[in-house]
C-alpha cells in the first residue's frame, strides 16, 4: 500500500498541490517526546486526551490553531482506508490495540456485512510528536462511486487528504515498488520520494503518515475572535437527543448554553451539548475555530439540521458559509410500505434517514397496485440498496422498490403539449409517464464519461464488455508496460445496473471504473410494459434502447419467471412495445393427477375430469391475484454477467 499526504483536490482525487516544507507549528507547555515508555507522570497528559471512557469534559483551548490538522482519506473502494483508519487510531491510543480493531469507523451494520464503507466518519485524534500536543480530525471516506457526494461534504471540513493507493502489501514477494512508483509519477505528477509505503496491516510505517500530515498538510486559515460560522457536514439523529450535527468550526467558538441560529431556517436554538468525536462522542467545554466536533442544539425536526447550513450566534449574523453543491440522482426508484397503514411510520424513517444521507431526493408518488409511496434518487444501484437495508435494520421498515430507471428527456414536438407542461423539454423520472412518440421530436438520455484503469491483458475483454453498453471510446494511454487508461463515453442506463459487477468479474477483480456526468444525447427509446396474464405491471414499465428491447425484454420475463411462485393456474409473462409482444416467458402452474383414481375404464370417464380441471384453472386465472415478491423489482432488471 502506498499512502501520499498532501493538501489539494480535484474532482474527488487528491492530485496537484502539496505542501512545501515543514508548517509551522505552535507552542503549549513543554512536554516528553516518547509517550510509550516514559513514566507514568509523563503520560498522564496524554491519558487525559485519549481515555475513550472518560467522563469529565474535554479542555480544546489547549490546541492553538497551529497544532490542528483536519485531514481525509479518501481511495478507491477495498484498497485499505479502515485498515489504515484503524492503526491510525491505535498508534494515537484513541483506541486500544488488540486483534478486533476492524473497521472500527465502520458503525453501521450494513457496512460491516458488506464489508466496505458507505458514511463518513470522523475521529479527533490527539498526538504528541517533538514535544507539541497536536490535534488531528480524521474523516474515514467511502470508496464506492455511488457515494461520492460523501467524500466531497468530508473535503469541505479538511484541509489535506491521504491518498491511498493499493499496492498489494510491500513486504509480500510479488509487490513492485519501483513500477508503481513510476505509475504515481505518471499519472498524478506527484514524486515518487513523497510516497510513503506503509503495510496497514501490519502497521509498518505508519507512523510516518502522522508526521507526514503535520508536516504537509497546512492548519486551517481561521479566525477566534470572529463571530461563529459554523458548517454543518453530516449530521445522524438520535431518538432521545435530536438530530446531531457534525461542524467544522470556520470562526468564532461555541459552547452549551450559546444561542444560535441556522442561516436556512433562521431558527433559534440552545445548544445542549458540544464535543469531539474520539471516535465515541467526547464532551468538551467549548467548540474553537479550526476545530471539528459535534453539536446538539434539541432540533427535533428534520428540516432544522440542513446539509451545508451554516450556524451562528444569536444577533450576531454572519454571512454564510458556501455549502455544498447539490447531489444530483442518476438513478430513479418507486418506494412504496408494504402495508399502507405502515405509511406514516415509513415516511418519518425515509425523513430521518435523508438526514443522514442528504443525496437522497425524496418525491411523492403513487401507484393503481401499490398505493401511496414516493419517488427517490440515489447516486446509483449499490447507494440504493444499502438505502433500503438501512431502513429494514435500523427503522424496521420492510418495503417494495420499482424498477430502478435512470432521468430521460424528452423534446416536446406541438405548442399546446409545451403550454401544458410548461416547457419545451421535460426530464421523465418515472417510465410510466413516458410520452409517446407522436408526442415528442427527440428523446434524450443521460451520459457519463467513465474511467478504467487495467492490467492490459484484460484490456480486450473489457473493450468487448464496453462495446456490449453502447459505449463509444475516446481515448487509450498505456501508463506503463503493464496498464492502460481507457476513457469511454457511456449511456447511464447501461451501467448503472450491474456493470461494475461485471467489470471486477472479467479482470479478476483488478480493474478499477470512476465516472463524470457528461450531459446527454439523442437516443432512439421505447417504453417496454411487463404483462402478467395480459394485465401491465406499472410497476416494472422500464425504458430501453431500441436496438435492445428484445434482449432486455427477454432477459426481464426469465428472472421474472425464476421470481414469481407458482400458483394452480399458469401465468404468462410478456414484454410489449406498444401492441408488439416481443418475449414471452411461462410459469406453469400447479397440477393435481385427478386420473389417479381412474383404473380403468371409458376414456370418457377420464376425458370430463381433465375437461372440468381445466375450466376450473382458466377461472381461477381470470380472479386469482399475482403477487410480485418485493425483491422481484431489482432481480429482474439483473442481466447475466457478460461473458
Amino acid at each position: 500500500m502506498w499512502t501520499l499526504v498532501g493538501r489539494g483536490w480535484s474532482h474527488g482525487r487528491a492530485l496537484a498541490v502539496w505542501a512545501a516544507g515543514t508548517a509551522q507549528r505552535g507552542r503549549l507547555e513543554p512536554l516528553p517526546t516518547p509517550t510509550r515508555g516514559a513514566p507514568a507522570e509523563f503520560r498522564a497528559w496524554d491519558r487525559l486526551y485519549t481515555s475513550a471512557e472518560r467522563k469529565e469534559k474535554i479542555d480544546m483551548s489547549r490546541f492553538s490553531v497551529e497544532n490542528i490538522r483536519n485531514f481525509s482519506i479518501i481511495a478507491h473502494v477495498d484498497h485499505g482506508k479502515s485498515t489504515l483508519a484503524d492503526r491510525l487510531l491505535e498508534l494515537t491510543g484513541t483506541i486500544d490495540k488488540t486483534k478486533n480493531n476492524k473497521q472500527v469507523l465502520d458503525k453501521l451494520q450494513v457496512e460491516r456485512e458488506r464489508g466496505i464503507t458507505v458514511k463518513a466518519q470522523t475521529a479527533s485524534l490527539f498526538y504528541n510528536w517533538e514535544g507539541e500536543q497536536y490535534l488531528l480530525n480524521l474523516i474515514d471516506t467511502p470508496g464506492h462511486v455511488d457515494f461520492s457526494y460523501e467524500v466531497s461534504r468530508s473535503l469541505s471540513a479538511c484541509q489535506g487528504v491521504l491518498l491511498v493507493v493499493d499496492a498489494n502489501e510491500i513486504d509480500l514477494k510479488n509487490a513492485d515498488p519501483e513500477r508503481v512508483e513510476k505509475q504515481i509519477e505518471k499519472v498524478f505528477d506527484i514524486p515518487s520520494d513523497e510516497c510513503i509505503k506503509i503495510s496497514a496491516k501490519l502497521g509498518t510505517n505508519v507512523e510516518r503518515v502522522l508526521q507526514a500530515v503535520i508536516e504537509r498538510i497546512p492548519p486551517p486559515k481561521v479566525h477566534r475572535k470572529n463571530p461563529l460560522r459554523a458548517l454543518v457536514f453530516d449530521s445522524t439523529f438520535d431518538q432521545y437527543r435530536g438530530v446531531i450535527a457534525n461542524v467544522a468550526l470556520f470562526d468564532g467558538v461555541v459552547s452549551k448554553g450559546d444561542k444560535i441560529v441556522s442561516a436556512h431556517t433562521k431558527k433559534i436554538h440552545e445548544v445542549n451539548e458540544v464535543g469531539v468525536l474520539n471516535p465515541n462522542e467526547q464532551p468538551a467545554h467549548k467548540l474553537y475555530a479550526g476545530q471539528v466536533g459535534y453539536l446538539i442544539a434539541g432540533m427535533k425536526d428534520v428540516t432544522e439540521a440542513q446539509i451545508g447550513d451554516t450556524l451562528y450566534l444569536h444577533k450576531q449574523q454572519v454571512e454564510p458559509l458556501p455549502g455544498f453543491k447539490s447531489a444530483k440522482p442518476m438513478v430513479f426508484a418507486g418506494m412504496y410500505p408494504i402495508d399502507q397503514s405502515e405509511y406514516n411510520n415509513l415516511k418519518s424513517a425515509i425523513e430521518k434517514l435523508t438526514i443522514n444521507d442528504s443525496s437522497v431526493t425524496v418525491h411523492r408518488d403513487s401507484s393503481l397496485a401499490l398505493g401511496a409511496g414516493w419517488r427517490l434518487g440515489f447516486l446509483g444501484l449499490l447507494h440504493m440498496e444499502v438505502f433500503n437495508q438501512r431502513l429494514e435494520q435500523e427503522y424496521n421498515a420492510s418495503v417494495i422498490l420499482t424498477t430502478p430507471t435512470v432521468p430521460y428527456k424528452a423534446v416536446l414536438s406541438s405548442a399546446k403539449l409545451i403550454k401544458e407542461y410548461r416547457e419545451k423539454e421535460i426530464t421523465i423520472i418515472n417510465p410510466a409517464q413516458f410520452p409517446e412518440k407522436s408526442k415528442v421530436t427527440e428523446y434524450l438520455e443521460p451520459v457519463v464519461l467513465g474511467t478504467i484503469i487495467t492490467p492490459d491483458e484484460y484490456t480486450g475483454k473489457i473493450m468487448m464488455l464496453c462495446q456490449a453498453r453502447r459505449a463509444v471510446q475516446k481515448n487509450m494511454i498505456f501508463i506503463d508496460q503493464n496498464r492502460v487508461m481507457l476513457k469511454y463515453l457511456f449511456p447511464l442506463n447501461e451501467i448503472v445496473v450491474d456493470f461494475y459487477d461485471s467489470l471486477k468479474s472479467l479482470s479478476s477483480g483488478y480493474a478499477s471504473f470512476d465516472y463524470e456526468d457528461a450531459g446527454y444525447q439523442t437516443a432512439e427509446l421505447v417504453k417496454m410494459d411487463i404483462l402478467l396474464n395480459g394485465n401491465i405491471v406499472e410497476e416494472l414499465v422500464t425504458i430501453v434502447h431500441k436496438d435492445k428491447a428484445h434482449s432486455v425484454g427477454k432477459a426481464i420475463c426469465e428472472r421474472l419467471k425464476d421470481s414469481l411462485p407458482r400458483q394452480l393456474f399458469e401465468i404468462a409473462i410478456q414484454a410489449a412495445v406498444g401492441s408488439k409482444i416481443i418475449a414471452r416467458e411461462t410459469v406453469k402452474a400447479y397440477r393435481k393427477n385427478v386420473l389417479a383414481k381412474c383404473y380403468g375404464g371409458d376414456i370418457t370417464r377420464k376425458m370430463k375430469l381433465l375437461k372440468r380441471q381445466a375450466e376450473g384453472k382458466k377461472k381461477l386465472r381470470k380472479v386469482g391475484n399475482i403477487e410480485v415478491p418485493r425483491d422481484a423489482f431489482i432481480k429482474v432488471l439483473k442481466t447475466q454477467s457478460d461473458k
